[in-house]
C-alpha cells in the first residue's frame, strides 16, 4: 500500500493553536487546558485531562475518539491512556506526552495537519506494546461506512452503526474483501496506515464504538479526512491508494452473465452434469458469455468425474458459452498433487517449523496448504498448470477463488503481504477472469481494474439484502466493477424461493456485472437431494432481467469508462451524489448505478415497497411519470414483474438509460 509519502492533494494548514505549547514538562505533571489547532477548514481540540481528539468544522463536532480512546496491551492485560504531561509544535506537526498506569511509561502521540486531513500517529516509550488501539465514539460523526465486507457473510450492515462487525482477523490476507477505511455521513474519514493484520469492531455488543487495534511492532498510524461530503472524503482515499488504469473485464462480459455451477451442482460437479445444465440454459433462452466449472484439475477423482474437458468446451461452445474453471492457490492433503507441493517445498510453511508445510482447516474441514506464490519455483508450477489447462483442455479463464496469503503460516523469506498480492494479482492478470473477477484486500489490485465479487450469501431476501450492502461497502472502499454472490445466494443453503430467485435476478440487472448459479430451469436442493422445479413464470422473469442489463449495458461502459478518469464507484449510495438529503444516508434498499439510474428492486416479500428519490427530477420507468424529489413514495406498486428504477433527468446518460430501460409502449 502507498505510503505517506505518496504524491498526492495536501496541501499545508495554516495552522494556529488556541492553548499553550510547552517543552519539556515534567512527566507528572498535566498540561492544563486542551489544545486547540484550527485549519481553515476545521479545528482539531486535544482534550488534555485524558487524551482524546475531537474534530470541530463550522463548530460541530464531525469526529471524536471516545472516553478511554487511547489503549494498549502488554501480554494479556490491557492499560490505559492518561493526562497529557507535554506538547510542542515544529512548523505544522504538534507533538504531545501523555502518562499511562505503568509507572516510566508513556505514549507519544504526533499530529501533523493539512487543509484536508490530519496524520496521527502514536506509540510507547519505556515499554513495548503487544497492541495499539484507538476507539471513536460513532455517534461523534454520524453515520459509518467502508470497511468491506463483513466476516459474518450472512449480514451486511449498512450502515455499519446500524448492526455490529467484529472482524479478529482483519487482514491483506483476509478472504473477505476488505480495506482499512472508513467513513462518516458528517464526511470525515479514517484511514489505518498498516499492511499487519488489524483487530475491528464496529458497535460491538451495541457499545457505540470504533475500535482499530494494531500490532504494536509499529507505531498507530492512520489519516483522519475531513472534507465537506463523503464523495470527496473517498475521493482522498483513492488518491492515496491507487484507481483502477483499465477494467479487465470486456464490454461483453458486463453485457451478459457469467454461469458458475456452485450453487446449481455443489457436490454433483460432473461433467455430465454441468452439460445438462448449460443445455437446459440454453434452451430456455438463458444466455451468457461463459459457463464456469466450480472444480479444481487438482482434486483426486477429477478425472473420474470430467474425462474430456476438450469436447466439454467444444460442447459449451456450441451452446453459446465459454468454458471456465475454478482455481484457487489451496492444495488439500486429498489433492492429487499435494505430495509433489510438499516434496518440492512449494506450500507455506509451518511458522513453527519450516520443514513442513503450514496446513490449516479449509471451508470444508479439510487440511490444506497454500502455494506459496513468494517462492519463483512455486510460481511457475502454478502458472505452468493453468497454461496447460488453457492450451490442452479448452479452458478459457479462471475462476480465482483465493487468499494469496495466510497469516497462521509463515512467509516466504524477505517476503512481505502486500509482495503476496502483488504476486497474485500479477499472475492472475495472465489470464481471463471472466467476470468471476478477484477478491483481493487493501486496495492492492486496483490498478488491474479487476471485477470483484462479494462472498456467498444466505439464498433468502436476507442474503439479497446482505448481498446489495456488501456491494455497496466493497465498491465504496474503492472496487468499483462489483458484482454479489451468485443470483439467488449460496452458502450450501436449500435453493432460493421464486421470489427470491427473479428478485435477486432483477438486483443483479441494475448493478455493473450479473454474476449466476442457480437455474430458473430448475435445481437440486443440496440439503434433501430432492429436485426443486421453478414454474415459466420464473425463467420468464429472470430472462427478462438478463434482457435489460443487456440493454443497459452501454450505459454501464460510460460508466465503466468514467471510473477509469476518476475513480468513482459505479454503484454508489444515494448519499455520493445527493449529500444534502439526510434521508439518504440510511436508505439501505436503494442505489445509484452511475449519476442517471436510481435503482429501488423489491429486496424482501411482497408487492409494495417506498421509495425515497433525493433532490430533482425522476422520470419513473415503470410508468413514464415525471416525480420531483426529495420525496418518499410510499407503497411503491412493485408486483413481481416489476423492477422499480427512475432516471435522473439532465444527468449524464439520462436519455441512454431511460431507452434501455422503459417499458414498450410507455412515454419517451
Amino acid at each position: 500500500m502507498p505510503g505517506h509519502g505518496q504524491a498526492v492533494r495536501r496541501a499545508s494548514a495554516t495552522l494556529l493553536l488556541a492553548a499553550p505549547l510547552l517543552g519539556a514538562t515534567p512527566a507528572t505533571a498535566a498540561v492544563s487546558g486542551p489544545i486547540t489547532l484550527s485549519t481553515p477548514g476545521y479545528q482539531l481540540r486535544v482534550d488534555t485531562d485524558r487524551l482524546t481528539l475531537t474534530t470541530q468544522r463550522a463548530d460541530r463536532t464531525v469526529l471524536a475518539t471516545a472516553p478511554g480512546a487511547f489503549r494498549f496491551r502488554i501480554g494479556a492485560d490491557w492499560h490505559i491512556v492518561r493526562e497529557v504531561t507535554g506538547s510542542s509544535r515544529d512548523g505544522d506537526t504538534v507533538r504531545v506526552t501523555a502518562a499511562t498506569d505503568l509507572p516510566d511509561v508513556t505514549v507519544e502521540l504526533r499530529i501533523t495537519l493539512r487543509s484536508d486531513r490530519y496524520d496521527v500517529t502514536w506509540s510507547l516509550s519505556g515499554a513495548r506494546a503487544d497492541a495499539l488501539s484507538t476507539a471513536y465514539d460513532l455517534g461523534s460523526a454520524g453515520h459509518w461506512y467502508g470497511h468491506g465486507e463483513n466476516s459474518d457473510q450472512t449480514v451486511q450492515p449498512w450502515p455499519l452503526d446500524s448492526g455490529q462487525i467484529v472482524d479478529t482477523a482483519f487482514s491483506p490476507a483476509s478472504y473477505q474483501v476488505v480495506s482499512p477505511f472508513w467513513y462518516t455521513s458528517t464526511a470525515t474519514g479514517l484511514w489505518a496506515d498498516t499492511d499487519d493484520p488489524m483487530d475491528v469492531r464496529i458497535n460491538s455488543g451495541g457499545n457505540g464504538l470504533g475500535e482499530f487495534t494494531v500490532t504494536g511492532q509499529r507505531p498507530a498510524a492512520s489519516t483522519v479526512f475531513v472534507e465537506n461530503t463523503p464523495e470527496e472524503v473517498y475521493r482522498d482515499h483513492i488518491a492515496l491508494v491507487g484507481k483502477p488504469e483499465r477494467s479487465d473485464t470486456p464490454y461483453e462480459q458486463y453485457a451478459t452473465p457469467l454461469w458458475n455451477s456452485w450453487a446449481q451442482l455443489y457436490g454433483e460437479q460432473t461433467q455430465q452434469n454441468v452439460l445438462t445444465w448449460a443445455r437446459a440454459l440454453a434452451g430456455a433462452g438463458l444466455g451468457g458469455h461463459a459457463v464456469q466449472v466450480e472444480e479444481s484439475v487438482i482434486a483426486a477423482d477429477f478425472g473420474a468425474r470430467f474425462p474430456d474437458l476438450p469436447a466439454l468446451s467444444g460442447q459449451l461452445r456450441r451452446l453459446g458459452f465459454d468454458l471456465g474453471m475454478w482455481t484457487g492457490l489451496y492444495v488439500p492433503e486429498t489433492a492429487a498433487d499435494f505430495s509433489e507441493a510438499a516434496d518440492h517445498g512449494y506450500l507455506l510453511k509451518d511458522p513453527s517449523d519450516p520443514t513442513k508445510p503450514c496446513l490449516f482447516t479449509w471451508w470444508n474441514g479439510r487440511q490444506t496448504g497454500l502455494i506459496d506464490l513468494a517462492n519463483p519455483a512455486a510460481r511457475q508450477w502454478y502458472t505452468d498448470d493453468l497454461k496447460a489447462q488453457t492450451t490442452e483442455s479448452g479452458v478459457a479463464g479462471f475462476k480465482f477463488d483465493t487468499a494469496f496469503f495466510d497469516d497462521r503460516c509463515a512467509p516466504y523469506p524477505g517476503a512481505t503481504r502486500a509482495d503476496y498480492v502483488r504476486y497474485g494479482t500479477e499472475l492472475a492478470d495472465e489470464f481471463d477472469l471472466q467476470g468471476a473477477g478477484l477478491r483481493v484486500a487493501w486496495n492492492a489490485a486496483q490498478a488491474k481494474g479487476f471485477a470483484t465479487r462479494t462472498a456467498d450469501k444466505p439464498t433468502t431476501f436476507a442474503g439479497l439484502r446482505a448481498a446489495v450492502s456488501a456491494n455497496l461497502a466493497v465498491s465504496t472502499i474503492g472496487y468499483p466493477f462489483v458484482e454479489t454472490d451468485m443470483i439467488g445466494g449460496s452458502l450450501s443453503y436449500p435453493p432460493p424461493t421464486k421470489e427470491v430467485l427473479a428478485r435477486w435476478a432483477q438486483a443483479a440487472s441494475l448493478m455493473p456485472l450479473m454474476y449466476a448459479s442457480t437455474s430458473p430451469t430448475g435445481v437440486r436442493d443440496a440439503t434433501t437431494g430432492r429436485w426443486v422445479g421453478y414454474d415459466k413464470e420464473t425463467v420468464g422473469l429472470y430472462r427478462s432481467a438478463i434482457a435489460t442489463h443487456e440493454r443497459l449495458a452501454p450505459y454501464i461502459w460510460d460508466q465503466v469508462r468514467r471510473t477509469l478518469k476518476t475513480g468513482d464507484p459505479i454503484m454508489r449510495p444515494l448519499f455520493f451524489d445527493f449529500p444534502k438529503d439526510q434521508a439518504s444516508y440510511t436508505v439501505a434498499d436503494e442505489w445509484l448505478l452511475g449519476p442517471a439510474v436510481l435503482a429501488a428492486p423489491k429486496l424482501d416479500e411482497g408487492t409494495t415497497r417506498d421509495v425515497f428519490l433525493p433532490t430533482g427530477t425522476w422520470r419513473d420507468v415503470t410508468n413514464g411519470k415525471v416525480v420531483h424529489g426529495p420525496v418518499t413514495l410510499k407503497e411503491y406498486a412493485a408486483p413481481l414483474g416489476v423492477t422499480p428504477a427512475f432516471v435522473h433527468l439532465g444527468a449524464e446518460g439520462a436519455a441512454k438509460a431511460y431507452r434501455a430501460l422503459a417499458r414498450p409502449g410507455a412515454k419517451r
